[in-house]
């Protein structure tokens, strides 16, 4: 069945430096955005997938940057001076890093193994 009501989706990060958050995905991650006013930087995704996972209790969402070659993600950050919170491990699903924002907040980067929806022709 295809959803014809929802046409985007909306994230929202809390940080506790949100400017030089803004600047980070901006010059560094390379997210082009439009400024929603008074300079509130509202940015361009690439193509999202969302997934439900099975829990006994309630949690906090979470947010994962995908790539198709996680060494070279984690290379190429790492040259332009970003914080690697936790290196590259295995977890047999997909390849997953963590880098962390000019704020502290992690940001977790993933090479998934798994077939993705986010390519998908509607």
């Amino acid at each position: 069945m295809r959803a014809i009501l929802i046409n985007a989706a909306h994230i929202i990060l809390y940080s506790t430096n949100a400017e030089a958050d803004r600047v980070f995905i901006r010059d560094v991650l390379g997210l082009t955005s439009v400024d929603a006013g008074d300079g509130w930087l509202i940015f361009k995704l690439p193509p999202a997938e969302v997934a439900v996972h099975p829990t006994d209790t309630l949690s906090q969402h979470e947010l994962y940057l995908m790539c198709d070659d996680i060494e070279t993600t984690i290379t190429e950050l790492a040259a332009k001076d970003v914080t690697i919170a936790e290196p590259i491990s295995d977890r047999g699903w997909g390849k997953i890093a963590s880098i962390k924002l000019p704020s502290g907040a992690g940001l977790s980067i993933y090479e998934p193994r798994h077939p993705t929806a986010y390519n998908l022709q509607e």
